[in-house]
């Protein structure tokens, strides 16, 4: 019998016996408190147990559609084939939505971990699946990281499928498919992959399932696992992979062709492929008037070139190209750093890594006292900076306009590409004036040129241009001009929209 019990086991296919598939899920669990195991004598012809995991699964479902129709007293008919009784269970008295046949010991331990409950039978090799998880959620609230004046305030949940409900509620098109696989090793983490399949670039599909079921790794905890992995281009501080926690974000993108990657247990929901245009594109774009709208736009452009660059030019003027500034106002600059110990290059990296500091102190610190820090922050130590002869006024304005810009860009990937730049080109303008901004420029803008996401040039339509994709980039034209979708998404259906003439 023993002998038996092990070829079974290795096989990993359920045993007859029950005391010995109670034995394998304490060994391989470790005993541990949390999975019950609930003997059943209402069977009285067909001894069972049922196992789940407490915590996990929902005790509604478990206790009416469960519970209660398995305890109901009955006459149970006599069936001579072995599985007969289990259909019986299934079809006649469960009422749960979701039960399921199955006969391996991997899947029931796989499932017990997803939630479902598991029924075993004394004698029978099958048993059944039954769905029963509601673990406690996040409900959908407000989006902490993408927040809008006007527009929706539902955001994403760590739930996958409160995230496919919220698509599904936007876009009610059978042609929204979703397709689910499990990456992890250890995590079983679920992954969904979302897209329109009358508008989506199906090269774009392919690439990405192949990227996918490529990844080969023990744990997925966050969408950034993902998106790191499946990323073309590592050696980049520019993001390829765009990650929002709007629904009515994702479900723009997937009206223009794109796919949306929705990974179990984070409210970030990536979207590929993903131009560098996007990364100043808000929501709320598109729920005011246009003019309004290409304003708010390009003051994100100007906002990105202020922090990227203002540092630096400071830095280059007054050390290089004095000249360029008028008489008063160098005169000014000249005597707030008379008494600055340090040149202008080691002036701006001490202030903005007392900022980055400050920043990131910002974030790890209790809510209660976080406010009070920013203030001891920014006013007591600027002032006091300032007054201690350590920096300069000017640098102190700088680098505070360079910090508020930084909070413009839409996008927070981006924002820390900006970040890293600024130190890099600090430094050449501190080693060679503005000639060396032009060189970081142009190798910067060479980089970008030759990034791509899941095939798409990254800096489309500039490059390559495509004048039909204008329309939605450094401003926003009119809804009744944009009748066609994005074409450097590479979608198949480009119509948009259709005019109808009215007579009159």
């Amino acid at each position: 019998m023993a002998a038996d019990t092990q070829i079974q086991h290795d096989a990993h296919l359920i045993h007859p016996n029950l005391e010995e598939n109670i034995k394998y899920y304490k060994t391989i669990m470790g005993n541990s408190n949390d999975l019950m195991i609930r003997p059943l004598q209402s069977l009285h012809k067909w001894p069972s147990v049922l196992l789940y995991i407490d915590g996990l699964v929902d005790v509604q479902i478990l206790n009416l559609a469960i519970l209660q129709p398995l305890l109901q007293e009955r006459n149970l008919p006599d069936f001579s084939a072995d599985n007969e009784h289990l259909s019986y269970i299934q079809n006649d008295i469960l009422t749960a939505s979701e039960v399921l046949l199955i006969d391996n010991l991997d899947d029931t331990t796989e499932a017990l971990l997803a939630g479902d409950a598991i029924l075993l039978l004394e004698g029978s090799t099958r048993g059944l699946k039954i769905g029963a998880a509601g673990w406690e959620d996040r409900q959908v609230s407000e989006p902490v990281s993408q927040t809008v004046v006007r527009g929706p305030m539902e955001g994403f949940t760590e739930n996958l499928r409160t995230n496919t409900a919220l698509l599904r509620k936007r876009i009610r098109d059978p042609q929204l498919w979703i397709e689910e696989r499990i990456i992890g090793r250890v995590t079983k983490t679920r992954v969904a992959v979302a897209y329109l399949e009358h508008t989506v670039n199906v090269e774009v599909v392919e690439e990405l399932r192949r990227r996918l079921d490529q990844i080969d790794i023990d744990g997925i905890l966050e969408s950034g696992y993902i998106e790191e992995l499946i990323q073309d281009k590592t050696m980049t501080i520019f993001p390829t992979v765009y990650n929002s926690e709007r629904p009515d974000t994702v479900s723009a993108a997937l009206l223009e062709g794109r796919v949306a990657i929705i990974v179990d247990g984070t409210p970030f929901v990536l979207l590929a492929p993903a131009l560098f245009v996007h990364f100043f594109q808000s929501p709320e774009d598109y729920y005011q008037r246009a003019d309004i709208s290409t304003l708010v736009r390009m003051l994100r452009y100007l906002s990105f070139l202020i922090a990227m660059l203002a540092p630096s030019f400071y830095i280059a003027i007054t050390t290089y190209h004095q000249e360029m500034l008028p008489t008063n106002l160098l005169i000014s600059l000249a005597a707030q750093r008379e008494g600055v110990p340090f040149p202008a290059f080691i002036e701006a990296v001490l202030m903005e890594l007392t900022y980055e500091i400050l920043r990131e102190a910002g974030i790890r610190i209790p809510k209660t006292v976080g406010q009070a820090v920013s203030i001891v922050g920014t006013l007591v130590i600027g002032q006091a900076a300032v007054d201690a002869g350590v920096v300069s006024a000017a640098m102190v304005i700088i680098v505070s306009i360079t910090a508020i810009s930084s909070y413009v860009i839409p996008e927070n990937g981006l924002s820390i590409s900006v970040r890293i730049l600024r130190f890099v080109l600090m430094m050449l303008a501190a080693a060679f004036g503005f000639y060396g901004i032009l060189l970081v420029l142009l190798i910067t803008l060479t980089h970008l040129c030759s990034l791509r996401s899941f095939g798409v040039p990254y800096m489309s339509p500039f490059a390559p241009f495509i004048q039909n994709d204008l329309k939605d980039t450094l401003f926003r034209v009119p809804w009744s001009h944009m009748k066609t979708r994005p074409l450097s998404s590479g979608t198949t259906n480009v119509t948009r929209q259709v005019t109808k003439k009215t007579k009159r």
